[in-house]
């Protein structure tokens, strides 16, 4: 596995800006998630760094090496689509061992029956090695997509968004499964999505994509805690982050413009007067839709859930996060 940096990538289609003046650092071993919603530049950054698209200006280098004039056959990536890439008529077996039977790659027969059981082992498919594609079910299918990428142990591997075309159940249990490869294989992934789950389950770190543009890059914890502006602590957690008017609370005015406050960062007992409109019974936590002076928030209950609907209940907010009028991050000012 290698170190893959991305050095000021430029690309636009006609007047639209895909990536812009992206630069990043891959680091050998990591799993680096691209975070964000259709159109911020997620899946073109993938393919500038596979060499399916040509950049209009930057530079890519793999493992020290520049790649910005080499094929995508040159570059060692290996890529896993959204839709599955397989031969519907080959088996499974077939379909895992045929990149290794390029011409480019010289791989033995006796190679590929290794690779091809080993992989197998990992995704816990060697049980379908003797089956046809069409006999799968979707999730079957995706590991078996991901295996054809696995068989290649490439310097890098590109994910788009491999699970979103999943049910909920197989999306949960194959994020797993990824997260298990990359820690038994030490190998580097770079995964897009706009799903903020994946982003927090899967990555050593997420870059958070805003109109082609690397607005922060960090651990999922630090994205969560210390976002630097009102985009980016929207893009992680879920309850998603109450964005409120700083004059809303009487311990917050005059402070900034807005204040973002997680679900959990809500203090009960005192304050101001909230009314309880709603309330979500989860399993493992309760949630309460209020509404305070016309303002929607949604809050942690606590333990027990003392408060019912239509009740009223003074509620505060612990160590906001403060924004300015532009939607920016005002540091030193939380608690």
């Amino acid at each position: 596995m290698s170190e893959v940096i991305l050095q000021n990538l430029n690309k636009s289609f006609g007047s639209e800006h895909a990536v812009v003046d992206m630069s990043l650092t891959i680091d050998d071993g990591s799993f680096v998630v691209l975070l964000g919603p259709t159109g911020a530049g997620k899946t073109t950054t993938l393919r500038l760094i596979s060499g399916l698209e040509e950049m209009d200006s930057g530079s890519i280098s793999i493992d020290g090496r520049v790649v910005d004039s080499e094929t995508p056959a040159q570059r060692d990536v290996a890529m896993v689509f959204q839709q599955y890439s397989l031969y519907p008529h080959l088996s499974v077996r077939d379909n895992l061992a045929f990149p290794l039977r390029s011409p480019i790659l010289k791989t033995s027969k006796s190679d590929i029956d290794r690779i091809v059981n080993e992989v197998a082992e990992v995704l816990q498919i060697t049980h379908k090695l003797g089956n046809r594609a069409t006999e799968l079910s979707g999730g079957e299918m995706q590991r078996v997509s991901i295996g054809r990428a696995l068989v290649r142990d490439p310097a890098i591997y590109l994910m788009d968004e491999p699970l979103s075309s999943l049910d909920a159940r197989l999306r949960a249990d194959l994020r797993i499964e990824l997260k298990r490869i990359h820690s038994d294989l030490g190998s580097t992934l770079l995964y897009v999505t706009h799903d903020q789950i994946e982003a927090m389950t899967m990555a050593t770190h997420v870059g958070v994509l805003q109109e082609g543009k690397l607005v922060q890059f960090g651990t999922p914890r630090e994205i969560y805690e210390n976002p630097n502006s009102v985009y980016v602590a929207s893009r992680l957690g879920l309850p998603r982050v109450n964005i409120l008017p700083a004059e809303l609370f009487s311990a917050t005015k005059g402070m900034s413009h807005s204040i973002g406050l997680r679900p959990e960062h809500i203090a009960y007992g005192e304050g101001d007067p909230a009314v309880v409109k709603r309330i979500e019974h989860l399993g493992d936590q309760t949630r309460l839709h209020m509404d305070l002076n016309g303002q929607a928030i949604t809050a942690i209950s606590p333990e027990g859930n003392p408060h019912a609907a239509g009740s009223t209940v003074k509620i505060k907010p612990i160590n906001p996060l403060y924004f300015d009028e532009s939607g920016d991050r005002i540091t030193g000012t939380n608690a």
